[in-house]
This record gives C-alpha cells, sequence and structure tokens, in this order.
C-alpha cells in the first residue's frame, strides 16, 4: 500500500471519528509527514504530535487516561500549543472509544497492513520503568518543588481573596484562613498532620505563637522544615517529627486544634473511619479538627484506569463529601462548617503549571524528562478536573459534640482586618 493511500485513510478516518466535535480546534502531526487540522477555517489551539507507533497504539489499540497519558511522558506522543486545550480532545476520544461507531473505525485503520503492523510492535513498558515512574513523587529534591511552588513552599491549593493576587500572597491567605478557622490562640497546642517542608507549623508559631508539631513520612521534607524553623528561630515553638498518624494516640501528645491538608486523600476510603477516629481521640475537649482535602463529585463515577491513580497518587482514593461528613459525624465530630474552595485549586493548579513551565530548563537538572512531563500532564489535567466539577476541594471544620452550654460563633472575623504580610515576610 503506497504512503499516499495511507495518509488518504488516516484523514479519512479522523474526519469521520471528530466530525461531531467542535469544543477546540486542535490538530495532528505524525512523524512521517502527514498532518490533519480538526477545522481548517481556524488556527489550532493545540497540536498533538504522534512521534512513535506506541502513540498510534495508544490511540487506536485502547484509549485510556492512563495510556495516552503514558504515551505522553514517555515521549511517544507530544503536545504543542495550548496543553489545557487537549483535555476537551482527550474527553471526547475517550467518550468515543465506547461507542460502536469507534469500533467501526477502528476496523476499518486495521484494515492497513502497515498500521497492523505498527500496532502489534508498539514498544511495552517494563515493570521496572512503571515503578520508577510512580515512585518520582516522594523522591524529588525540594530544588524540584521551590521554582513553581514559589516561596511559601505550600503544596495545596491556595486561596484567592483577589483573582490577580499572586500565588505567594495566595498560599499565605490559605495558611491564615486555617488558622482563623481554628480559632489558633496563643500557647495552643497545634499539630499538621502531614505537615509538608513545614509553612503551615511556622505561619501558627510566628503569627499566633502556637506551640506547633508538624508530622510527615517524607524524611526530605522533615530536614527541609527544621531547616525553616531553625533558620526563622522558632525553634522553642515548633517542631517536625518523621511520624505516621497512626502512631500518635500511643503517645501522651493532645491538641487543642489539629489541621490536616491534603494529606486524607492518601488515607483510603475503608479507613477514613479509623482517621477520624483517631482524630477525635487525640484532640483535646471542645477542640477543633479542620479537614482539608479533595473530594469526589457525588455525580461523577470513579475513573477507571486513571493515569494520575497510576503515575501520580498510586494509593490515594477520592470519597465524595457526604461520605466525608457522614463518616466524620459517625466518628464522634460534629461539623461546625464547610467551604468548597474549587476555583481557587483550579487557579493554583494553573499558575504551578505556568511557573513550571517557565522553569523547565533550571527543572531539568534535577529531574529525568519523563518527571517533568509526568508533572506538567497531572497537573494541567487536574486544574481542568476541577474546572468541570468532577473533583472538588473542601475544607470541612470539625469539632466535638456539643457541649450543654452553647457559644455563639460566626464567621465574619475569618475575613475582617486581614493581613499576612507581615508573617510571611519573616517566614519565607
Amino acid at each position: 500500500m503506497s504512503l499516499t493511500n495511507d495518509f488518504v485513510r488516516r484523514t479519512r478516518f479522523f474526519d469521520q471519528m471528530f466530525r461531531e466535535f467542535h469544543e477546540v480546534s486542535f490538530a495532528v502531526h505524525a512523524a512521517d509527514g502527514w498532518s490533519w487540522r480538526s477545522d481548517p477555517a481556524r488556527e489550532p489551539q493545540c497540536a498533538l504530535l504522534f512521534r512513535s507507533a506506541a502513540a498510534w497504539n495508544a490511540l487506536m489499540d485502547n484509549p485510556t487516561q492512563r495510556t495516552l497519558g503514558e504515551a505522553y511522558i514517555h515521549g511517544d506522543l507530544d503536545v504543542e500549543g495550548d496543553l489545557f486545550a487537549v483535555f476537551p480532545v482527550v474527553r471526547y476520544v475517550l467518550h468515543t472509544a465506547a461507542s460502536s461507531h469507534y469500533h467501526a473505525l477502528r476496523a476499518v485503520w486495521r484494515a492497513s497492513t502497515d498500521f497492523a503492523r505498527l500496532l502489534r510492535h508498539g514498544p511495552r513498558h517494563s515493570e521496572s520503568r512503571d515503578r520508577a515512574a510512580i515512585a518520582y513523587h516522594y523522591d524529588q529534591p525540594v530544588e524540584f518543588y521551590r521554582p513553581w511552588l514559589g516561596p511559601t513552599l505550600v503544596y495545596s491549593c491556595a486561596y484567592f481573596r483577589d483573582p490577580s493576587e499572586s500565588l505567594e500572597s495566595a498560599q499565605a491567605n490559605k495558611l491564615e484562613l486555617i488558622c482563623r478557622k481554628l480559632e489558633l490562640q496563643p500557647n495552643d497546642r497545634f499539630l499538621d498532620i502531614g505537615c509538608g517542608w513545614g509553612s503551615l507549623v511556622l505561619h501558627a508559631a510566628s503569627r499566633y505563637r502556637a506551640h506547633a508539631s508538624g508530622i510527615t513520612l517524607s524524611q526530605g521534607q522533615a530536614a527541609v522544615a527544621r531547616q525553616r524553623i531553625a533558620h526563622a528561630r522558632l525553634d522553642a515553638l515548633c517542631q517536625v517529627a518523621l511520624r505516621d498518624y497512626r502512631e500518635l494516640p500511643r503517645s501522651d501528645a493532645r491538641f487543642d486544634k489539629i489541621a490536616s491538608v491534603g494529606m486524607f486523600e492518601h488515607v483510603g476510603r475503608k479507613r477514613l473511619r479509623h482517621y477520624f477516629k483517631l482524630a477525635l481521640q487525640i484532640l483535646k475537649p471542645n477542640g477543633l479538627f479542620l479537614n482539608h482535602g479533595i473530594a469526589r463529585s457525588a455525580a461523577v463515577p470513579p475513573a477507571q484506569d486513571s493515569f494520575i491513580d497510576r503515575y501520580v497518587f498510586p494509593d490515594g482514593e477520592l470519597a465524595t463529601l457526604g461520605e466525608v461528613v457522614e463518616i466524620a459525624e459517625a466518628a464522634g465530630f460534629e461539623v461546625r462548617d464547610v467551604e468548597n474552595l474549587r476555583s481557587h485549586y483550579e487557579r493554583t493548579l494553573r499558575l504551578w503549571v505556568e511557573n513550571l513551565e517557565s522553569s523547565a530548563i533550571a527543572l531539568r537538572q534535577h529531574i529525568p524528562e519523563q518527571t517533568y512531563r509526568i508533572w506538567r500532564l497531572y497537573m494541567a489535567g487536574s486544574a481542568d478536573a476541577f474546572r468541570r466539577g468532577d473533583i472538588e476541594l473542601y475544607q470541612v471544620l470539625l469539632g466535638s459534640r456539643p457541649a450543654r452550654k452553647s457559644v455563639v460563633v460566626h464567621r465574619e472575623h475569618w475575613y475582617q482586618n486581614w493581613s499576612t504580610e507581615s508573617s510571611s515576610a519573616a517566614v519565607w
């Protein structure tokens, strides 16, 4: 079969496959020189580059989030232009792949001897290659994170009091909002479960003079957090330990206030009841617990064969808000407040991607190309999922069951007389 006939066959396939797709304009380019555009009258917002047999295999054999994502991170499939514009295309492909129309199209595609051979001999990933991809998330040096997280070193959803606000300011806002919701006071014993590089612990101690403790499972994060505490001369108020949250009840420590920020997604849905019971167990009477984490929309079923599940958070599970509230109440908590920061997380992720891309040359000195591509794809895809409302970010404020004497509380003081500049400048 001639190359010209193959080009014609491919063009007909894509014309048929995307005949009802008009959300964005895009182009497709193959390594052998073939090209296609979804709308010749519009400039493509992005272009898909098929660099190898594995890229065609990902599209034609069994397209899923994971297979398409793997083709991208290994460089077989690439994206030029607006990365965010590619996600509507991918969603359309995944939706079409489940239809009889797609199976009929694929049968026509496979009629080409050349492409049947191409699919048959596409490279397959070894187990060691998969393990290396999974390990990237927790094994990176802090020099990788600083350029795109910014000076606050906060790897969780920021809080934008103004859409034009800088990432650094919005992250300081988030730390302040958590402390305000917890009604943090001087000398309070405060615990941050999954403290990262210590930013919330530092904020609680420097701004509120609380006795702040943090725990993490990452040796690298613990080391950096301790360095930051020493640099800020807050050793008398701060400490960070390398510890699993399940070990906490073994000590005699009890806390006035507890926060868990971006950690409970790793707990596992089957262990959430134990997680909330443990938090209540180490909380002093009349204490408060703020759980800040991602939830899956109840309208969206759990993802199957997800790229993020395999390469980013292999042990992560997302519960719905309803499940979180029900389990927390069953464990003995009263729900005091719930706030959805979904749009804030979309904004945060877009700024992270922007920083990641602008720092690409420097970052590649610390990480392999594959790791860079995983982070770029995962964060851009997550921003798109937050935009659509498939996932959400909730701050759920919990307290022990009401005592006999009730105190009237209100939200107004959380948002008044806002200023984080003085404390953030000293810490970051």
